[in-house]
């Protein structure tokens, strides 16, 4: 049955409207009975339904449905996939048409920016491309059902402490090139219904009633037609949020924010068509899902299979120096809590309550002969003597031993960051005592974000599980046997130690936190600064090796609105089977005047080869992959010229390099004042000749070049001293009056 909207809008009076712009409860919202407007039921999260139907909370505490927990975005992101991302959405679309959900609220695309924050477990990337790519397909998958998303957290949400009231105080450089394309190319591209604004004021105003994001960004420049809701709690001032483009605020306000919308249209405060223009959007998300219901059954054995899959998939091997895969008659020992009680997702709005947790140790014992002994507790930092020794006793004894180590819960969690980088003490501890009686150990992380590893050098084998899901277990067991090749790539740069990290003395602060790196986060930064990192973005090693050959390109050149399709073929050289992702870098070398990354990815694609087997892997990258956004143009621009496209596995393991030519018409708006240095406009093609111009004036009026004999100043020096010499001089010298320097201004000016 289709609905007329308008008609169903002029039948409601004010005060049902002003009610359906917040939540019935803490996950519904407001039907209106009398016109056959629905209440429909919202709910976390993006890697696992959290349905709860009596009392509600935020932060996890009440139970909810069981249901199955699927890698969080830590993991499921270095799956470099995006295949494998689509169908992830498709699995929890069909869950909640089971469940009768109407919208997911994910998934988070929020960048990286500190590995300190809280919610990094629950964002993809510190890349805006790969988040962007990844969140795209999974919010396709989604919404192939019916079933609506809600892209998170707008914007610029990248600290938990005093997460409500602080400001991110953001250039707009920084924040196009860097904090809003994978929201933008998700709205572009997967059209989500729904967007989910931030708790944080963005340049001193609170996300939830800031018109630039809300309005002029995201609707007008990016034709998002969805409908605007709050985080849970995240609305400031309602009226002026909802002029602003908030449409919803979650949960329910008791009736109070209802009254205000109410009483500012009477006082005509707020024009009632704006209102009417919210309830519209509203009504179109819940009709959409009232006339699309799908008869669905819970799979949650098949759902907890596929769990598994995305975690084989996504499990990066960063360290392996013959130690795995395991031998199914070595003795093999594994030691703490996480090989039985794996931390398989992290705290907050988005636990689920999962209907069965597998563990590695019970799936390892089927492939090879294991023991086990606790080493340490995975929950508290103690180091328990007798639980050492025993440990330290067995490891003596064994071939290899696996330690199972990580972060445990109370470290890090929605709501507050991290205070330092470090695991438990006890874990470091032990882990180093281990290693000095066997010499073949291996360690396996369970962890949300990046970790210092004082014992690097001492372990032969490094395996990153992240937070796994429930079937994470499971997939552990089966790439340290061998049984599943580990194919999965780093989705975020692992520093040395965290003052390496860019936003080390700009992060954490309670009232504004200024973005002084600008677009040098992650890899960007590291890779510009030539700085040594314990593993780089994109890294990931296999049990078999990968030979790139043929880097090619379509087209030698394009220009604005075109295209470029770039292709590389990739050999397995190993003798079993494997998968590789494959990263193509575009590096800028016009020598344009304006600080850019060293090189940034714009495409990759993953590949599953038998051993001697080639595939081709392709990706197409259009005008944004060169570009770099102008705040005095309003756009993005590439400067002319030559641009390096790279394949690699990792940003510091380029295998190929070509290059191809950029050309364009347009160039940067340029006013010319006295103050214009001659360097500035002898790099612009259009005011270059006045650049030459005065150039050559001022070394005629010193005599440079004129006397080959000087010593005094040679050529290089010369124009050195001519670029930084501003217009001015030229006035100040007596080498030109004001009236002539004025008139070869205006010719360029006009």
């Amino acid at each position: 049955m289709q609905h007329d909207i308008k008609d169903i809008i002029s039948k409601m009076t004010l005060e049902e409207k002003a009610g359906m712009c917040s939540g019935f409860d803490f996950w519904h919202f407001k039907g209106v009975e009398r016109l056959g407007v629905p209440s429909i039921m919202v709910s976390d999260g993006p890697h696992g339904l959290r349905k709860q139907d009596e009392s509600g909370d935020h932060l996890g505490i009440n139970d909810s449905i069981k249901a199955v927990c699927f890698p969080p975005a830590v993991l499921s992101a270095c799956s470099f996939d995006s295949e494998l991302m689509e169908a992830f959405g498709d699995r929890i679309g069909i869950e909640a048409q089971a469940t009768d959900l109407a919208v997911v609220l994910g998934p988070g695309v929020n960048m990286k920016r500190s590995p300190l924050c809280g919610r990094n477990f629950e964002y993809f990337s510190e890349d805006p491309y790969l988040a962007g790519m990844i969140g795209t397909a999974f919010i396709k998958g989604v919404q192939k059902h019916n079933i609506g998303t809600s892209i998170k957290h707008f914007a610029a949400n990248n600290q938990e402490l005093n997460r409500m009231t602080c400001s991110s105080d953001v250039d707009e450089r920084t924040m196009r090139e860097i904090y809003l394309p994978a929201f933008e190319k998700a709205v572009r591209e997967a059209r989500p219904y729904t967007v989910m604004c931030s708790y944080n004021k963005v340049n001193g105003t609170f996300a939830s009633e800031n018109e630039w994001l809300l309005t002029k960004v995201l609707r007008d420049e990016w034709g998002f037609e969805g409908m605007v809701m709050s985080d849970w709690g995240a609305v400031n001032e309602r009226v002026p949020g909802l002029a602003a483009g908030l449409e919803v605020e979650m949960p329910a306000s008791g009736g109070v924010t209802d009254a205000e919308i109410a009483a500012a249209v009477r006082e005509g405060k707020l024009d009632e068509a704006v209102l009417d223009r919210a309830v519209g959007r509203i009504l179109k998300l819940v009709f959409n899902y009232a006339e699309n219901r799908e008869d669905h059954d819970l799979d949650l054995e098949g759902d907890h299979e596929f769990a598994k899959k995305v975690a084989e998939e996504s499990m990066v091997l960063l360290k392996n120096d013959g130690i795995l895969p395991l031998g199914k008659d070595e003795k093999v020992l594994f030691v703490g809590e996480y090989a039985v009680n794996p931390r398989y997702q992290g705290g907050g709005s988005s636990h689920i309550n999962s209907f069965k947790v597998t563990n590695a140790l019970s799936t390892a014992e089927k492939f090879g002969n294991v023991t086990y002994v606790k080493g340490f507790s995975g929950q508290d930092d103690v180091y328990e003597e007798d639980l050492a020794r025993e440990a330290l006793e067995a490891a003596a004894k064994a071939d290899k031993v696996v330690i199972f180590a990580g972060l445990p819960d109370s470290f890090e969690s929605e709501g507050y960051d991290r205070n330092h980088m470090d695991m438990p003490s006890c874990q470091n501890r032990l882990i180093s005592e281990i290693a000095a009686v066997n010499s073949n150990v291996a360690v396996v992380l369970h962890n949300g974000a990046p970790v210092t590893l004082p014992w690097l050098g001492e372990v032969r084998g490094l395996l990153e599980a992240y937070l796994g899901g429930q079937a994470g277990g499971e997939a552990v067991a089966e790439i340290l046997y061998g049984k599943v090749n580990p194919s999965g790539k780093l989705a975020e740069t692992w520093p040395v130690k965290l003052s390496d990290n860019p936003s080390y003395l700009n992060f954490g602060d309670r009232k504004k936190v200024e973005y002084h790196e600008g677009i040098f986060i992650g890899y960007r930064y590291y890779d510009k600064k030539e700085m040594a990192v314990n593993f780089p973005f994109g890294y990931g090693l296999s049990y078999t090796d990968f030979e790139y050959s043929n880097l090619r390109t379509d087209k030698a050149a394009m220009t604005d609105g075109g295209c470029i399709t770039v292709s590389v073929d990739v050999t397995n050289t190993g003798d079993r089977a494997g998968k590789e992702s494959v990263q193509f870098y575009v590096a800028d070398k016009t020598g344009g005047d304006v600080q850019r990354p060293v090189r940034e990815l714009k495409g990759f694609g993953k590949v599953s080869l038998e051993p001697g087997e080639t595939k081709t892997v392709s990706a197409v990258l259009d005008d944004r992959a060169f570009s770099w956004y102008s705040v005095e143009l309003g756009d993005w621009y590439a400067f002319p010229g030559e641009y390096e496209i790279a394949a690699g596995a990792s940003s510091r393991d380029i295998r190929l390099t070509t290059t191809v030519r950029y050309e364009t018409s347009r160039c940067l708006p340029v006013e010319i004042t006295y103050n214009s240095t001659v360097g500035d406009l002898l790099k612009n093609p259009v005011t270059a000749p006045l650049g030459k111009f005065v150039a050559d004036k001022m070394n005629h009026f010193f005599g440079i070049g004129e006397d080959d004999d000087s010593e005094a100043i040679n050529d290089a020096m010369a124009e050195a001293i001519a670029a930084s010499q501003p217009l001015r001089s030229v006035v100040n010298f007596g080498i030109l009056t004001r009236d002539e320097l004025d008139a070869e201004i205006a010719k360029f000016n006009n």
